[in-house]
């Protein structure tokens, strides 16, 4: 049974709930939402599941890498990732994908299926995009629709519009 650990990391948008397996990051959750429902309701396998507090040195130093994102330091959040848990082949495909999208950019999602050698199946990419367990680590905030308007986000269109933003102007700075 994998044993999960759980903290809230403080950003400019809200708390966001993390859960770490002893591999890395498994769940990163939506601003506001701090504490384990999210989670448990995210995949059925983590229903049932539970999570202790992470020991404050490992969570002191999870936050100070969410802490280097938010400030711009840096473009991604250096923190190992557990390997997926959750989804399908097809979806755990493009959460990979999602990686390689670089910082301070978009694409479409037509964009991103046709990258997964998917193009003809761009709604099943968008479902897996909506997805994806892990907020901003795998930046799914950085995929927009074909006419260029952002599109949903698990954790809402502002802040997804925000994080577009924000990661553009650090590049501008």
């Amino acid at each position: 049974m994998t044993e999960y650990l759980t903290t809230a990391v403080h950003s400019p948008w809200g708390e966001f709930t993390v859960i770490t397996a002893p591999q890395g990051l498994v769940f990163v959750g939506s601003p506001g939402r701090v504490g384990l429902n999210e989670w448990q309701q995210f995949a059925p396998q983590w229903r049932t599941a539970a999570a202790a507090p992470m020991p404050s040195d490992q969570a002191a130093a999870l936050q100070r890498a969410f802490t280097a994102y938010f400030t711009g330091a840096q473009h991604t959040v250096q923190w190992p990732l557990a390997p997926f848990s959750t989804g399908t082949p097809q979806q755990q495909q493009v959460w990979q994908a999602l990686a390689a999208v670089p910082y301070g950019t978009t694409i479409s999602y037509t964009v991103l299926a046709a990258r997964c050698g998917l193009a003809h199946a761009v709604r099943a990419v968008a479902s897996a995009v909506g997805k994806n367990p892990l907020l901003i680590v795998l930046p799914c905030h950085r995929i927009v629709r074909q006419d260029g308007s952002v599109g949903q986000y698990r954790a809402g269109t502002a802040m997804k519009q925000q994080l577009i933003t924000f990661e553009h102007d650090q590049l501008t700075v």
